[in-house]
């Protein structure tokens, strides 16, 4: 009499097609995860031999710094004394430092506190319209 229809591989219910797009959209998330695991360890690497390489600079930059000091106080040996000239390059040296130290301190105080506050309200933006849009 009536035979019934075998269920072709092409036809799935609802809920099958559904499973697989979830499962696949799990594993598509786990492969991007992956991945950006990977480039940030890269760029991690990356990161470490570009700081090594600038404290290796700020090292021989200080020495630069203390052998320009010394050349100045025997250039002022010349005229002075020589503990004069010392204590007139010391004397300057601590004004940079006190001015450095001043313009440091204003920009830290301007990154406090540390909290991506932008980012924040973004997402307590977005979390609002969600909610909105889920009660309509």
């Amino acid at each position: 009499m009536g035979e019934q229809p075998t269920r072709d591989h092409a036809q799935h219910s609802v809920g099958e097609l559904v499973e697989r797009a979830t499962a696949q959209l799990s594993e598509l998330v786990r492969q991007e995860m992956r991945l950006a695991g990977q480039e940030m360890a890269a760029k991690g690497k990356r990161a470490g031999r570009g700081g090594g390489l600038l404290g290796a600079a700020g090292a021989v930059s200080y020495v630069g710094l203390m052998a320009l000091a010394a050349t100045a106080v025997a250039a002022l040996a010349l005229t002075l004394p020589v503990w004069g000239a010392a204590l007139i390059v010391t004397g300057v040296l601590f004004v940079v430092a006190g001015v450095l130290a001043v313009l440091g301190r204003k920009q830290l105080a301007r990154a406090v506190p540390p909290v991506p506050q932008e980012a924040m309200d973004s997402v307590k933006a977005d979390v609002e319209e969600i909610k909105e849009r889920a009660h309509r």
